[in-house]
């Protein structure tokens, strides 16, 4: 498997799909990516069909422009970070794939794709702190990629990162930060209540209005009421 046997394939079906309506998708306006026009389904059932492709290819494909070219990437690394066979090297070479080239990884949806496999997962039985480092980058992808990496760890019931990493970009300047922290702050409470709403009690007042929004949403409607007075 070549990585140019995955670009034809692509363009293959390339303007299947307005572009505007993929690039719509995309919230860093470099100047640089651009669309084909296929639908994601596309991308990812096409992806599915390359789950082999070694990774020195998958790098190739991290360098191209066409943002679903590089949404083709992730999702690659993504099924062999899934799959049973993948041994713990492997895993260790996907991570550090994933976090070597995080500046071809310019949108939300790339980290949304890849980081809970591919550094969550890989991260559950090592040290951390690297989460901490993303956490305080000036990349807010980075950032995000920090926070939604923390997933693996809730559904295993360890929250302490989660909270840990909320706490640092509790006031992210970034909006789709905000809407992260704020949504695995819910997922969190979802397995611990009490710790929520200890973090609810001494931030709610300054957080961000999204981030409170996302955080409290599983909530009965007079606990919201509650925080929502108490937000900015």
């Amino acid at each position: 498997m070549k990585a140019e046997d995955f670009i034809k394939k692509l363009k293959e079906r390339s303007n299947e799909h307005p572009k505007k309506e993929v690039l719509k998708f995309f919230k860093d306006d470099d100047g640089e990516t651009d669309a084909l026009g296929v639908k994601f389904g596309t991308v990812f059932k096409l992806a599915k069909e390359f789950t082999d492709l070694p990774l020195s290819e998958i790098n190739k494909l991290l360098n191209n422009k066409f943002y679903e070219i590089r949404m083709g990437a992730v999702s690659i690394m993504d099924f062999q970070s899934k799959r049973k066979s993948t041994t713990e090297k492997q895993r260790k070479e996907l991570y550090e794939l994933y976090l070597n080239r995080h500046d071809r990884l310019n949108n939300w949806d790339f980290v949304d794709r890849g980081a809970y496999n591919i550094i969550g997962e890989y991260l559950i039985d090592k040290p951390r702190d690297t989460l901490y480092e993303l956490a305080k980058s000036n990349d807010a992808w980075k950032r995000r990629t920090a926070i939604v990496s923390t997933y693996a760890f809730i559904k295993k019931g360890e929250l302490n990162d989660t909270f840990k990493i909320a706490e640092i970009l509790i006031n992210d300047n970034h909006e789709l930060i905000n809407k992260a922290v704020g949504s695995w702050l819910r997922e969190a409470g979802k397995k611990d209540r009490k710790k929520l709403i200890t973090f609810l009690d001494k931030h709610a007042e300054t957080m961000p209005r999204v981030t409170l929004r996302y955080a409290i949403e599983k909530f009965d409607k007079p606990t919201r009421k509650k925080y929502l007075n108490k937000g900015k």
